[in-house]
């Protein structure tokens, strides 16, 4: 096997899709006494090269412990916007310095009537 002295041009990325949760988030009063359905998306910037070089986990995120982390904040919370959730979020993924960048979307499914779904989407960049 050829073992690659390339690097990455633009940023590579890892992403979790439709990650869902629940928790209790909104304005209304009923919105404070019940957990909602929240989905996430998270698309985090990152340079892989090192981590395909070495064949090893701890060159890149463990997205695995990644969404531990996320689902354990999330179900404790207690905000009334997603885009503060949405926020949240993006912090504990930028807390690896190794992330340059993180697009965070949030949605809520069943928040208005007629539609889906309602939701956000944020981009955050490390500042290290």
């Amino acid at each position: 096997m050829v073992e690659g002295t390339w690097r990455s041009i633009n940023m590579d990325r890892i992403f979790i899709k439709d990650l869902m949760t629940r928790c209790v988030i909104g304005t209304n009063d009923w919105e404070r006494e019940l957990k909602q359905d929240v989905i996430f998306n998270i698309e985090l910037e990152i340079d892989l090269a090192p981590a395909a070089r070495s064949d090893n986990i701890e060159d890149t995120i463990n997205y695995k412990k990644l969404k531990q982390r996320i689902l354990a904040m999330v179900e404790d919370s207690e905000f009334y916007l997603i885009e503060k959730l949405a926020d949240e979020v993006a912090g504990i993924c930028l807390e690896d310095k190794r992330v340059k960048a993180v697009v965070v979307s949030v949605d809520k499914p069943g928040a208005l009537r007629y539609s889906r779904s309602v939701g956000v989407k944020i981009r955050r960049e490390n500042s290290h």
